[in-house]
């Protein structure tokens, strides 16, 4: 068995445990880690807990991993860009459309199906419906990922990942004029009157901090490199609706616009949000060197980016 282990911050300090981890191992569902815990493999102090026992600034938390189960998910040949791959992880470029592990509604054609295909020995910390899964993006965010292919590997990633040890550089497409140097310093929490949508004005909310680092304006819209250190659900996406230029082609957060100027009319043909997670940078799990990926705009952005004229 594998442990990994999670220092509490003074920020989250009285959260319920489940949710405690939900924001440490971005790769697990809240149901699997309430299963963990039921199951006995979440300590304080050498103590079982329940999913609802708060934690307190300083504890450890302990993870035992059970055994690796064996994948009931179907391996699917599907096609997947693999940017890098070793013993210990792969990398690859998530496609826009393409949900990340299988869920209601998304038995199969998922991030996941294609790696048992792709990829024989992942990680088994994620359980039996998301092997390896470390990072996840939103369905209709496309770009790089990091996967873990044994389970030592995804313990010291989701380390760096809690440290705030990994770089992740985001490139959207927002509606009106936003400044390079911008910092959004906003909680993040489940929005309680749609539990499908995120918000900054949640009464229970975790910490999650967006910088612009580079900016380029379009006549209306603005071209953004976004870093972020935190890694909360839909974090850019809520971040900058709230600040009021939310991204384009976004749906779920305003970003949808039906009456657009002549030069701008190439945007009505976007069917997802204009986000892609363009760069990722962390120390190998292994021997701590650093390893750094990059990867363009995929064809349907530039393609949306090409038809607009310069500010």
């Amino acid at each position: 068995m594998t442990e990994i282990t999670f220092t509490v911050p003074a920020e989250e300090a009285g959260l319920r445990v489940d949710r405690f981890l939900v924001g440490v191992m971005p790769g697990q569902s809240r149901s699997h880690l309430q299963r963990l815990i039921r199951d006995g493999h979440v300590r304080i102090a050498e103590r079982p807990v329940r999913p609802n026992t708060p934690v307190r600034a300083g504890e450890v938390v302990a993870v035992t991993v059970p055994p690796v189960a064996e994948a009931a998910v179907e391996p699917e040949p599907l096609d997947l860009e693999i940017l890098y791959e070793d013993s210990a992880l792969v990398v690859v470029n998530k496609p826009a459309g393409m949900v990340v592990h299988p869920a209601a509604g998304h038995a199969r054609g998922t991030l996941v199906n294609a790696l048992l295909h792709h990829v024989k020995d992942l990680s088994g910390i994620g359980g039996e419906a998301r092997p390896g899964i470390v990072l996840r993006l939103d369905r209709g965010t496309s770009g790089l990922m990091v996967v873990a292919k044994h389970d030592s590997a995804h313990a010291e990633l989701a380390r760096q990942f809690h440290d705030r040890e990994v770089e992740k550089e985001y490139v959207a497409l927002v509606w009106g004029v936003v400044r390079a140097g911008r910092r959004i310093d906003a909680p993040i929490g489940r929005d309680p009157a749609d539990r499908k949508r995120m918000s900054a004005r949640a009464r229970r909310a975790r910490t999650a901090v967006t910088r612009v680092t580079r900016a380029v304006q379009l006549r209306g819209v603005s071209l953004l490199h976004l870093a972020i250190a935190t890694g909360r659900t839909h974090q850019i996406r809520v971040h900058l609706n709230a600040i009021g230029h939310p991204v384009v082609g976004d749906a779920l957060y305003g970003g949808v616009r039906r009456r657009l100027p002549a030069h701008l009319r190439a945007l009505g043909g976007l069917d997802r949000p204009f986000l892609h997670a363009a760069r990722l940078a962390f120390h190998h799990p292994d021997d701590g060197r650093s390893m750094e990926f990059s990867c363009p705009l995929p064809g349907d952005l530039q393609a949306v980016l090409d038809e607009l004229p310069p500010d």
